[in-house]
């Protein structure tokens, strides 16, 4: 990520407090929405990422294509669009990552969208014929929509199937474990924590999950939320990921380091 990007993720997050919880959910949406529009058009997404164009000019664009949209979507995606980004793709990830954001927002406090966002992840990943319907280039955006409508609509809160409806309908190259994982990271840190992935090959104990969150959360100095996978093939011990930081215990790993150092 370059630096004008994290500077522009910075004020596009500091549009946020212009939208109300009430209202975050649609705009959220609707964002996606402007979000895939700019994304199908070469031209458009030019336009507003170019850093020549000035920001009035590009305010002025949003307000001509996307004028069916809500007033507040209008002004957080001119926000947006209206700051320097390294490139157009980032702009792209820019208003995706803005879009998840608000609709965490939304969530009432005892929603957890994560594990929601973590339970689509795992049960895709398990059974390839459902990632290979969601993940293909070949598929159409439209019929990955219906089927995550038609997975989702009823068993997952409504702001993990707009979310995941996004996720699919616009990858970006990105298969869907990392398009969960980034999607995760993101509610987590807007509710002012980060996402930790246990792997490990059995089962821990409630103690031992909190004695594990307790001491990461202690070491990395804010709260974090576990997320736990179940991995046979490391064969013991636990593997943590944290964004891009990996502690790994893991015997596999062990036993791989021990055979590098005896071969050498």
């Amino acid at each position: 990520m370059g630096s004008a990007t994290r500077e522009a993720l910075v004020a596009a997050k500091d549009a946020l407090a212009s939208i109300t919880a009430k209202n975050s959910l649609a705009t959220g949406t609707e964002l996606f929405e402007a979000g895939r529009v700019v994304g199908s058009s070469a031209q458009l997404r030019s336009a507003l990422a170019d850093p020549a164009t000035a920001r009035e000019d590009k305010s002025a664009i949003v307000g001509s294509v996307f004028s069916s949209l809500s007033a507040s979507t209008r002004t957080i995606l001119s926000a947006i669009v209206g700051a320097r980004w390294s490139n157009a793709d980032d702009l792209l990830a820019g208003i995706e990552e803005i879009g998840i954001r608000l609709i965490a927002q939304s969530a009432p406090a005892k929603l957890s969208i994560g594990d929601e966002l973590f339970a689509f992840g795992t049960t895709v990943s398990s059974d390839s014929e459902l990632e290979l319907a969601v993940g293909s280039k070949l598929g159409s955006a439209e019929s990955k929509s219906a089927l995550v409508n038609e997975l989702l609509t009823g068993k997952a809160s409504e702001q993990a199937v707009v979310i995941i409806d996004q996720l699919v309908q616009q990858p970006r190259g990105r298969r869907i474990g990392e398009l969960v994982s980034t999607a995760a990271n993101i509610v987590a840190d807007q509710a002012g924590q980060s996402v930790a992935t246990i792997t490990t090959a059995a089962p821990l104990t409630p103690v031992q999950l909190e004695r594990l969150r307790v001491g990461l959360t202690k070491n990395y100095g804010r709260e974090l939320k576990l997320n736990v996978r179940l991995d046979p093939s490391i064969i013991g011990g636990v593997r943590v990921q944290i964004g891009d930081e990996v502690i790994d215990g893991s015997i596999a790993t062990k036993l791989n380091d021990l055979k590098i150092q005896l071969a050498g």
